[in-house]
């Protein structure tokens, strides 16, 4: 442990932003690997087998305003260190206040709007919390102290498209999580099958849209740290999306044959 840290201390920490984010894609190809093999325990699969592999059981509302909260605090904290020759640049304000924007949603707001969600294994959720401080210090502190943009990137087109993209991928994120919270009329119980928006095309439209959320931020961004991030999710919810994809399946006869699980149309 103590060579790991002596070894960390002894990098650049531009190169080792750069080192954490190419663990972070190699990480999302392993955790892909294996939900293909295992539930993920939390949300509808979550059973009180759970509580036995990955420890006791925490509210879901709790759960998910705790594990989301570094991803904001962790960046919020950073600025109080940012370099004023490259923070003050348009573009990385703007690009930073993108992925605040998704985790003041996804931490301060979207956790409270959960009706009756199952708990989450307070094992599940501490990866959960680690992961996002991680990648909180890793885009952030790379947008704060180490890009350099053009003034004029603002304008061009890899810019402008990489905006679009997230705000089109935030709003079918949104608006699927509203889909999903109001499937049930006070007092009901049980499950339904979801329908509008992009429900209409994929049984996973909640993912996806974070999905193409964070590859407009990739775009956006064009570094190795939001490149890995957006992988990284990917490989991570793709796999969840899937996974829904065949419980719809198995739970609902007249589940629509022409829904796809992810990417419509495709797969």
């Amino acid at each position: 442990m103590a060579s790991l840290l002596d070894f960390a201390k002894g990098l650049e920490e531009l190169q080792l932003i750069f080192i954490l984010s190419k663990i972070m894609m190699v990480t999302g190809v392993i955790v892909a690997v294996c939900l293909i093999f295992l539930k993920a325990e939390y949300g509808r699969y979550f059973s009180s087998n759970s509580t036995r592999k990955y420890g006791f059981a925490v509210d879901a509302r709790v759960a998910w305003f705790v594990q989301e909260l570094p991803a904001f605090v962790v960046p919020c904290l950073l600025l109080l260190y940012a370099r004023k020759d490259v923070f003050g640049l348009t573009p990385n304000m703007i690009l930073l206040s993108l992925f605040l924007l998704h985790y003041t949603q996804r931490s301060l707001i979207y956790p409270w709007l959960i009706k009756g969600g199952k708990p989450t294994p307070m094992f599940l959720s501490f990866l959960a919390f680690m992961f996002c401080a991680l990648n909180g210090y890793m885009q952030a502190r790379y947008l704060t102290k180490y890009a350099r943009y053009d003034m004029s990137y603002v304008s061009s087109p890899r810019f402008v498209c990489g905006l679009a993209i997230f705000f089109i991928g935030m709003a079918i994120n949104i608006h699927s999580d509203h889909i999903l919270r109001n499937l049930r009329r006070p007092g009901e119980t049980g499950y339904k099958i979801p329908r509008g928006g992009m429900f209409t095309y994929v049984s996973g439209a909640n993912f996806f849209g974070e999905i193409v959320e964070w590859a407009g931020f990739a775009i956006a961004c064009w570094s190795l740290p939001s490149s890995a991030f957006f992988l990284f999710a990917a490989f991570n919810i793709g796999p969840r999306a899937i996974q829904h994809h065949r419980w719809y399946h198995t739970k609902f006869e007249d589940y629509p044959k022409s829904r796809k699980a992810l990417i419509p149309f495709v797969l």
